[in-house]
């Protein structure tokens, strides 16, 4: 009859069964990526942790051999109760620790500018480096409460809480906020970045695989930020085609009023779709001027660069508030809730043309200039909107 020590140890044996087999049908998403940017990404996760493997299993086994060679009953392990230094062990300590460290810094100061979101991409898989005369596609992001908001300007058309992109074309997601900071995050597809009111952050990727993939939140927003999800479709180019073709059937028409309804706080928005958008709302939303009559943020700072209005703008400057009486979309705003707008260009703001390719050659840079020759600094003018970028 067995003793009731070692089945009791079976029985536990058998309980972290069930485990493993959880364990086994999971998708690691981040290490089984979609798109090369990600993939290059979960390649770098593992690399690092092998080179720090190569400290730590060492030092957990030699805490084994340790413990079993120098126990109370072993008689015959050397006892140096006076021994306090050696050389060739302080070098086998401080080296080895340094040359990984060395490995570690050199591949993060590399990956750092291959992976930057900023750069364009210089190829869609490995191998295959993209044309001069292949066109990214466009896609705006405004992260709202509780719902992401989706442009498309070269298609003409927005949906809220889902997005869709041809496999193997170069993404350029261009992502701001209504009100509080957020993470835009698909991880089959890139890193998260951050979305930020007033500002414009940009993001370069590239699926390479077709299927539904989960995006989401990765920063805390608010109460209904555990339902701000979002499903990312990678299809062939037909099948974008018929997408965008659904999208244009809504009927519904995305302008500024229809976008001050849209960024009111609500939560587990189901998918909308717009059959067309406002010419530059994404530019107004990243200015902060989608309410008429607003003054935007460009022309506040072309302004200002002009040495200001002088006396003639003290009538013109009112009190900004934002989120200071509710959540922004939750009241209205009077006219004396901001500054006003003097010299709105009818035309709207001008699109901005999209970056070239990538250079494939790492660490050359992306199309930056020597810094040998040093450009004048011109003031900008109001007429031409010339202004500096808000980027995060």
């Amino acid at each position: 009859m067995p003793s009731p020590r070692p089945l009791l140890a079976r029985l536990r044996a058998l309980l972290i069964l069930p485990a493993f087999a959880l364990l086994c049908g999971c998708d690691m998403v981040v290490l089984n990526p979609a798109g090369d940017v990600a993939r290059q990404q979960g390649d770098l996760v593992i690399v690092s942790t092998l080179l720090m493997l190569l400290i730590i299993v060492p030092v957990m086994a030699l805490v084994v051999l340790f413990a079993w060679r120098y126990r109370e009953s072993n008689k015959e392990a050397t006892y140096a109760p006076d021994w306090d230094h050696s050389t060739s062990l302080e070098l086998v300590i401080w080296s080895a620790p340094l040359l990984i460290i060395i490995c570690l810094g050199a591949i993060t100061w590399v990956s750092t500018h291959l992976l930057d979101p900023y750069r364009p991409l210089s190829r869609t898989a490995p191998g295959k480096p993209i044309a001069a005369n292949v066109k990214p596609l466009e896609v705006q992001v405004v992260a709202l409460d509780w719902k992401w908001l989706f442009i498309y300007p070269e298609q003409g058309i927005a949906t809220v809480n889902e997005m869709a992109a041809p496999v193997g074309r170069p993404i350029r997601f261009r992502i701001s906020a209504s009100s509080v900071m957020n993470s835009f995050y698909i991880p089959a597809l890139a890193g998260q970045i951050y979305a930020m009111p007033g500002m414009e952050t940009p993001l370069n990727a590239v699926f390479d695989k077709t299927g539904a993939f989960q995006g989401f939140s990765a920063n805390y927003s608010g109460h209904g930020f555990s339902s701000m999800r979002f499903k990312a479709h990678s299809t062939d180019q037909t099948g974008f085609d018929a997408w965008v073709a659904e999208a244009k059937k809504a009927g519904a028409m995305l302008d500024r009023a229809e976008y001050l309804k849209l960024e009111r706080p609500s939560e587990k928005e189901p998918v909308r779709r717009f059959a067309g958008v406002e010419a530059g709302l994404f530019d107004m939303v990243t200015n902060l001027c989608v309410e008429p009559g607003k003054m935007c943020m460009h022309q506040m700072m072309a302004l200002d660069a002009q040495g200001g209005m002088g006396k003639a703008g003290l009538h013109n400057v009112r009190q900004l508030a934002y989120d200071k009486f509710g959540g922004r979309g939750t009241h209205a705003h009077g006219g004396k809730s901001f500054v006003g707008e003097i010299c709105a260009d009818k035309q709207g703001i001008a699109v901005r043309a999209a970056p070239k390719p990538g250079n494939p050659r790492p660490l050359t840079g992306a199309g930056m200039k020597q810094p040998s020759a040093e450009p004048s600094p011109t003031a900008p003018s109001v007429a031409s909107e010339t202004r500096p970028r808000p980027l995060s």
